[in-house]
C-alpha cells in the first residue's frame, strides 16, 4: 500500500479551517480503518493537549507524540519527529484549532512564522502536506471556495488534499467534488464522510472526556473505522505523505530530552485524576538514566518510599476531590517524601493537591496535602488559557534559578489564597506580556498551574 521512502516513514498533517470541523473524529477513523488493514501507523498531535493523544493510542495502538513549535525548541521538533517513524510506515498528525490559528498572529508581536503555534507553522517547518477536514454543513459549493483559500494562503504549505465531514444525502458530495475539482484542481477530494449520529464523542470542559472513562471507546472507534474506509480513499491518502524535512532516521535519532529529570528514581501519579503528562517527557527521563515509577492517588497509593522525587502531573482531581482528600496512604506518603526531602512537584490539578484545600463546583471544601500554601475553586470558574514562557526564581526543584521553560495553562480554577511563601516561576505569554510570579515554592516542594513542555531552546537548560 505504501511505497518505501527512505529512512524516515512519510507523513501527513490533517488540518481544518476551525475548532469543530471533526478532525480528531476522522483522524481516529484513519488510525483504527489502516492499522486494520495491517499498516504500521504512527501519531502526532500538534500544540498542548494530553486527552486527544490518549484517543490516537486506543485508535493506532502506540503512543502518540506531541509536536509544539512554539514551546519546542527546532531541534527537539525534529528528532520528535524523526522518532515517529520507527517502526512507523505512516504518520498522521492532527493539527490544532484552525490551520493558521496559534500563539501568535501574524501581525501581533512576537510573530515567528515557524515559531507561533499553529498547524500551518509546523507543517511548513517539517514539510508534510496536509489534509483539510472540512465541515460541509450548510454549503455546497461554497465549501471549494474555503479549500482554495486555504491552499493559496501559505505558499510554504501544501494542501494537498481534503476530506469532508457531515455531508448530506444525495447529490451534496457530487457538488462539493465537482466544485472543488474546478475551483482547486490540485487539491485531492479523497473523501466525504456522512452526517452520523456514532461519531460523537462526549466532552467536558477542559474539551473530550478522558478516553479511559468512555463508556464504549472500542465501539466508536469501530464504527468510524467502517465509516472511513467506505467512504475516504485510504490508498490515496497514503500516497499524498512525505517524509519530514530535515529529519534523522529512526535508527539514528537521539533520544530527546525536553525536560531535564527531577530526580533519579521518579514516582509519578497515573490515573483519570492525574493523566495529563507527555510521552516523549517520560521517555526523556528514561532515556536520560531515570527510573520511571508510576502510582495511583485515587486507589490510595503512595509514592515509592525510596523516590528522590515525586509528581503530581494535571488532571481532574476536582472531580475526585472528596476520594482524595479521604486517601490518608496517598496523602501521608506526599508528607513523608516531604519530610525526607525528595523533590515534590506539582502541576496544575496537581499543585491544586498539594494545597491546603480544594472547593469543588458544588462548594464543599475538602483539605488535602497541606504542603503548599494554596486555597483554590471550582464553585466560581475562570478560564486561564494560553502558552507559558517562564524563569525558574530560585533553585530548588524546577531547577536553577535562571532555568528558562516553556509551557501551557488551561484551566478554571480561581485562586482564593496563595499564602506566604516565595513564588516559583516569573511568567510571560507567548506575546511576551509579563504576567508576573506564579506557583509556590516552600523547600523541595513547589508547583505552578503551567503544564511544563520544554526547556527553552534560546537558553541553557
Amino acid at each position: 500500500m505504501i511505497a518505501p521512502s527512505g529512512p524516515a516513514a512519510p507523513g501527513l498533517v490533517l488540518a481544518a479551517p476551525a475548532s469543530g470541523s471533526g478532525k480528531t473524529t476522522v483522524t481516529l477513523a484513519l488510525l483504527r480503518a489502516l492499522s486494520r488493514r495491517g499498516v504500521r501507523v504512527a501519531s502526532a498531535k500538534v500544540g498542548p493537549d494530553y486527552i486527544d493523544p490518549a484517543f490516537h493510542a486506543a485508535a493506532g495502538g502506540r503512543a502518540c507524540v506531541n509536536l509544539d513549535g512554539w514551546a519546542m525548541p527546532a531541534p527537539l521538533l525534529t528528532a520528535l519527529a524523526g522518532r515517529l517513524s520507527r517502526d512507523a510506515e505512516l504518520i498522521l498528525c492532527e493539527g490544532v484549532m484552525g490551520l493558521l490559528d496559534g500563539a501568535v498572529a501574524p501581525g501581533e508581536p512576537g510573530h515567528e512564522p515557524l515559531r507561533d503555534g499553529s498547524t500551518a507553522a509546523l507543517a511548513a517547518r517539517l514539510g508534510w502536506p496536509v489534509v483539510l477536514v472540512v465541515d460541509a454543513r450548510g454549503m455546497a459549493a461554497s465549501a471549494a471556495a474555503v479549500v482554495r483559500g486555504f491552499r493559496d494562503v501559505r505558499p510554504d504549505v501544501t494542501v494537498a488534499g481534503v476530506i469532508f465531514t457531515r455531508c448530506g444525502p444525495g447529490r451534496h458530495i457530487d457538488t462539493l467534488r465537482a466544485a472543488t475539482a474546478a475551483l482547486a484542481p490540485d487539491v485531492a477530494v479523497l473523501g466525504a464522510l456522512p452526517r452520523d449520529v456514532r461519531l460523537t464523542l462526549p466532552s467536558r470542559h477542559l474539551g473530550l472526556v478522558q478516553a479511559a472513562e468512555h463508556a464504549d471507546l472500542e465501539g466508536f472507534l469501530e464504527a468510524a473505522a467502517t465509516l472511513a474506509a467506505a467512504h475516504v480513499d485510504l490508498d490515496a491518502l497514503a500516497a499524498l505523505a512525505r517524509p519530514a524535512r530535515g529529519t534523522a532516521g529512526p535508527e539514528t535519532a537521539t533520544a530527546p530530552v525536553p525536560l531535564p529529570p527531577p530526580g533519579q528514581r521518579i514516582a509519578i501519579a497515573r490515573d483519570v485524576a492525574f493523566a495529563f503528562t507527555y510521552p516523549a517527557t517520560l521517555d526523556g527521563w528514561r532515556a536520560a538514566g531515570a527510573e520511571v515509577v508510576p502510582f495511583s492517588p485515587l486507589a490510595d497509593e503512595g509514592p515509592a518510599p525510596d523516590a528522590d522525587a515525586v509528581i503530581l502531573p494535571g488532571g481532574y482531581p476536582e472531580l475526585h476531590a472528596g476520594r482524595l482528600a479521604a486517601n490518608t496512604r496517598f496523602l501521608d506518603g506526599l508528607r513523608a517524601a516531604a519530610d525526607r526531602g525528595a523533590v515534590v512537584f506539582g502541576e496544575c490539578g496537581g499543585y491544586m493537591v498539594l494545597g491546603r484545600g480544594l472547593v469543588d463546583a458544588d462548594g464543599h471544601r475538602h483539605a488535602l496535602a497541606g504542603l503548599l500554601p494554596v486555597e483554590t475553586s471550582f464553585a466560581d470558574r475562570r478560564l486561564h488559557l494560553g502558552y507559558r514562557a517562564v524563569t525558574v526564581l530560585g533553585d530548588g526543584p524546577a531547577g536553577p534559578a535562571g532555568r528558562r521553560l516553556r509551557g501551557h495553562e488551561f484551566h478554571f480554577a480561581r485562586v482564593l489564597d496563595e499564602g506566604p511563601g516565595d513564588a516559583l516561576f516569573a511568567a510571560r505569554d507567548a506575546r511576551g506580556r509579563d504576567l508576573g510570579p506564579v506557583g509556590r515554592r516552600r523547600g523541595a516542594v513547589a508547583g505552578s498551574f503551567v503544564h511544563l513542555i520544554a526547556a527553552d531552546g534560546e537558553a541553557p537548560p
